[in-house]
């Protein structure tokens, strides 16, 4: 499983990589409570468990990066993902928090 941290997210998106969907797979309260945004990148919310009857708004030849709350629920969209034929897919690690503590202080942690 590809693994990308906050830093390399942005990193990569600064070097001119292709621009990654944000796939959000937290509850929506949680969304409402703290969330990522970066310039020029989509986000997309799917609640984990809707992950699979929602497959079709998802772009394979997109890069994607699952966002969570630490980083395991995304996980295991990235493994279903990949099982999917998704190539281009990573894990944010160690999710929202992670990001709050490493990358933007101002995205509240809970």
């Amino acid at each position: 499983m590809k693994q990308l941290s906050g830093r390399e997210l942005l990193a990569e998106h600064a070097g001119g990589a292709a621009r990654p969907l944000l796939l959000d797979v937290r509850e929506p309260w949680e969304v409402a409570l703290a969330a990522i945004r970066i310039d020029g990148c989509n986000t997309l919310h799917i609640p984990m468990n809707s992950i699979p009857a929602r497959l079709g708004e998802i772009d394979a030849a997109q890069p994607v990066v699952c966002i969570c709350h630490h980083g395991v629920r995304s996980a295991q969209v990235v493994a279903f993902l990949e099982r999917q034929g998704f190539e281009a897919v990573y894990n944010l690690a160690g999710g929202i928090d992670a990001w709050s503590q490493q990358v933007d202080a101002g995205v509240p942690r809970y």
